[in-house]
């Protein structure tokens, strides 16, 4: 739209001449635009809301700057300005400055995006998606979406693919999603650019090539996004639309992990445990495991249980085993669940008790499949040899009454 963009860059040369000129020139700027909205004008209220909400040339006895931004918003809204519209929107959104309010966001952001400004129709969109303020209403979600992509939106872009392909306001359609989120990778969007390296990935709604997913992932990595920077990662560890290259692999990975990605830091600790692409170092592999299991990532504190109990890079600690095959088991390891009623039946880190046995028993059994299954219900079936009728009773009403809880 030629007036949002007129906005944009008037409001982004008066921000070159604030930060050139000097103190006093750039007040004296401030002052000519506060009069000219004081005057009424619209395009300068939400110049000026705009310099309050970033802090430029606001006054220092101004106590609430935000609030004063959306009372100039408000001023510029109600002339029927598209941007000061879809700004106030924003502020009843979020609640800056004003009593978040997803209704009366709706109402703004419906304003706005029904004169085309392609940011509030992207937000209005949203807002149907999630029931946000208005009853939710994915047809109306894909509508608002789809008029924001088709200007260059590329958020908007991105949700239009998504709701093609998950059939959510419109049939399922996987190619018609890969085209949306093309666009939108294309113009730099991230997540965009990792789904549609998934989408490469597994040939889902494209053609699969891994070289491609390689490709998308490279440019998500770069822009730092985690969960592109530790796939990447594995395709080099795998050789996989890559050349096998352990070295890059560790790059990757640590690049995701140095962010707090906690599978990047798991795949860090086995790289170090195995001297895969670095030389092997057990300290550094249990640092970098007990980074990922304290932020509950269920493989690193189930491995960190068998580091215990191994002594594997640490000293030997059968309660500390206990402890964190216990947070594994907490969120439905079984591996780890059929562990914890072991060391309960043997009293081995724990005190022993044979109901709990029975119940960590019971519920690997449940969960586990092939070998593993067959191993959990001869440990359940010979714990069971020790209890009376009650206790196996109280065991099994323990293993229904248990839900899967996070242990961070």
């Amino acid at each position: 739209m030629p007036s949002r963009h007129a906005h944009t860059v008037w409001l982004t040369a008066l921000a070159l001449i604030v930060a050139v000129t000097t103190p006093s020139q750039a007040q004296s700027d401030v002052d000519t635009l506060r009069s000219r909205a004081e005057q009424g004008d619209a395009t300068a209220q939400f110049n000026l809301a705009r310099l309050y909400a970033t802090g430029t040339g606001v006054p220092a006895h101004e106590i609430d700057p935000a609030a004063a931004a959306a009372r100039w918003y408000r001023l510029a809204a109600d002339q029927g300005h598209a941007g000061a519209q879809h700004s106030l929107g924003l502020k009843y959104d979020t609640g800056a400055g004003v009593r978040e309010d997803d209704a009366e966001a709706v109402q703004w952001y419906r304003l706005a995006a029904d004169q085309g400004h392609w940011a509030a129709q992207f937000r209005l969109g949203r807002m149907y998606a999630n029931g946000a303020g208005v009853s939710q209403d994915e047809a109306e979600a894909v509508r608002w979406f789809r008029l924001a992509a088709d200007q260059g939106h590329a958020e908007a872009q991105f949700n239009l693919g998504q709701m093609h392909f998950n059939a959510r306001g419109v049939p399922q359609d996987r190619t018609e999603a890969a085209r949306w989120v093309r666009l939108a990778a294309a113009q730099g969007n991230t997540a965009a650019q990792v789904t549609l390296a998934s989408m490469f990935d597994t040939g889902s709604g494209v053609e699969r090539d891994h070289a491609l997913a390689a490709r998308w992932y490279r440019l998500a990595a770069a822009h730092g996004d985690a969960s592109a920077q530790v796939t990447l990662g594995y395709l080099y560890d795998d050789g996989r639309g890559v050349p096998e290259d352990d070295a890059e692999a560790v790059r990757w990975m640590r690049l995701a992990a140095d962010q707090g990605y906690a599978e990047a830091e798991f795949a860090l600790a086995n790289m170090y445990f195995s001297g895969r692409g670095l030389p092997q170092n057990l300290a550094e592999a249990i640092r970098w495991i007990r980074l990922a299991a304290e932020q509950g990532f269920v493989k690193a504190q189930f491995n960190l249980g068998l580091s215990y109990d191994t002594g594997t890079g640490v000293t030997q600690d059968s309660a500390e085993s206990a402890r964190w095959f216990r947070r594994a088991a907490n969120q439905g390891d079984a591996t780890a669940q059929q562990n914890l009623g072991v060391m309960y039946a043997n009293g081995e880190g724990v005190q022993r008790d044979w109901v709990a046995a029975h119940m960590w028993l019971d519920l690997a059994a449940a969960r586990a499949t092939g070998a593993a299954r067959a191993s959990a219900l001869q440990g359940l079936d010979m714990v069971a040899q020790q209890l009376t009728p009650n206790q196996i009773a109280e065991a099994k009403r323990r293993a229904r009454a248990w839900t899967p809880v996070a242990e961070p």
